[in-house]
Parts: structure tokens; C-alpha cells; sequence
């Protein structure tokens, strides 16, 4: 009996260890994100991502979003597409708009893995801001405003970090609210 106690309290803590590695990563869009899975296949299944999905999609930048990265997304949520002007994610997803699409969603990713606390040691390195460079070649500001992280794009629009540190296989996303543009 001994043995069979043991071996329940071995697979009990083994189980308990599992789902506290994967609860430390927070839920996104109603949907566990596991560190274990590469940005893609994590975002797919994100109620609050269907239209960056769609977006990276139409973008053709599925296979480079799975690839080894390290990649930090800041990830727009469809509330944020939807404070664009009416119409624009639409024009945006037609094949003649593929060239300024991609440039769009490749000025939200990083070529690392930049973790808040790493961002955030930045920022305080660099007196209180910090320029992020992107793949699409924008160069965004970053700073901290009442304890949260915040992006200033090429137009002056401001993105909160919402969700911070959400661990990926190939980097990490951030889940932000506000679609970040380039200087126009």
C-alpha cells in the first residue's frame, strides 16, 4: 500500500508541477498560453487576437512567426484594430496592401526576447525612456507611466502593455491596446 501511495504522491506532484509551470504564463483571450508552443500557435487560439491572426495571415508571416526567433510581439488585440479608423483593417487585408501590412505588423516584433523587467531596465538605463527598434524598422519610445509600460509609435498614438511576459517556445508576446503605426 505504501508503494501505491507513493507512486500517486509522485504522479500527484508531478501533475501539480505540470499545471503550475503553464499557470505562471497568463490566459489570453480566454486561452492558456504554453510556453511550449511557438507565437503562432499560441495566438490562434486567442478569442482577443482573431483579427492580428487574420492579419499575419493575409500578411504572409505565419511561417517566420513559427520560426526560432527569439521574437518579442507586442500583440494588438481586436479591440485596438477596432479604434482605427472605420475601414482601414479591411483595406488593409486586401492582397493589393500586402507591402504596407507587413510593415505594419513587423514594427510590432523585436528581434529578441525581451522580457517587461528587461524593457523596464531599459528604460531606467536610459533615463526614463527607451527607443525600441523594430523588424519593420520603425524605432518606437518606450517608458513606465503609473507603473505600466507604455509604446509611443511614429504618430503619437500610445499602447499599454495589458498582458505582459506571455512565454512562447520562439520569444514572448505582449498584449497591447493600441495598434502601433509608423511615422507617416
Amino acid at each position: 500500500m505504501n508503494k501505491f501511495i507513493s507512486t500517486a504522491a509522485l504522479a500527484g506532484a508531478a501533475l501539480a508541477l505540470t499545471t503550475a509551470a503553464y499557470a505562471e504564463n497568463p490566459m489570453v483571450g480566454g486561452a492558456p498560453m504554453y510556453e511550449d508552443r511557438n507565437i503562432v500557435e499560441n495566438a490562434v487560439n486567442s478569442e482577443d487576437h482573431t483579427t492580428l491572426v487574420a492579419a499575419v495571415k493575409a500578411a504572409g508571416l505565419v511561417e517566420t512567426l513559427q520560426g526560432e526567433g527569439p521574437f518579442t510581439v507586442f500583440a494588438p488585440t481586436n479591440a485596438a484594430f477596432e479604434k482605427l479608423p472605420e475601414g482601414t483593417v479591411e483595406t488593409l487585408l486586401k492582397p493589393e496592401n500586402k507591402d504596407q501590412l507587413t510593415t505594419i505588423l513587423t514594427c510590432h516584433v523585436v528581434a529578441a526576447d525581451a522580457m517587461s523587467a528587461d524593457i523596464n531596465k531599459m528604460i531606467m538605463d536610459d533615463g526614463g525612456e527607451h527607443i525600441i527598434p523594430t523588424v519593420g524598422g520603425c524605432e518606437f519610445n518606450s517608458y513606465m507611466e503609473d507603473g505600466m509600460l507604455k509604446i509611443e509609435d511614429g504618430q503619437g498614438n500610445v499602447a499599454t502593455v495589458t498582458i505582459a511576459d506571455v512565454d512562447q517556445s520562439n520569444g514572448v508576446i505582449h498584449v497591447i491596446d493600441t495598434v502601433l503605426l509608423p511615422a507617416s
